[in-house]
């Protein structure tokens, strides 16, 4: 039973059990709402078996502010966050990548650790 050390802010370390955990990336993406129902079925050609979204998120970016709140011109992103294996991760970056050159939004890609125990979605 190994450990893996983790460093986060401020230096701090924090040690966990290498038997707790799965080490996959963590995919954000952010995209027009209107593109979520082709963004689904792309994650679902991947294989990703479970993802989070949140409507209405506002910011701005490439096609300046999107805001939510506004009166009469709704302009309405969606936050997705997944965990995906590195073969699904490469999977989603070469289909994604056209889609977001024609449609705006970002995606970034980092690694993180799935604690077992919940029942795996990725």
């Amino acid at each position: 039973m190994g450990t893996i050390t983790i460093n986060y802010l401020g230096g701090k370390i924090m040690t966990l059990q290498h038997d707790a955990l799965v080490p996959l990336k963590r995919v954000e993406i952010v995209f027009d709402e209107e593109g979520m129902g082709e963004l689904e079925n792309i994650l679902k050609t991947i294989g990703a078996r479970g993802y989070t979204y949140i409507k209405h998120a506002g910011g701005y970016g490439s096609r300046g502010e999107r805001s939510p709140d506004t009166f009469g011109l709704r302009e309405e992103n969606v936050v997705i966050i997944l965990a995906c294996t590195v073969a699904q991760t490469e999977k989603l970056v070469t289909m994604l990548s056209p889609k977001m050159e024609e449609l705006g939004g970002m995606c970034l890609i980092s690694d993180c650790y799935w604690v077992k125990g919940a029942a795996e979605s990725y």
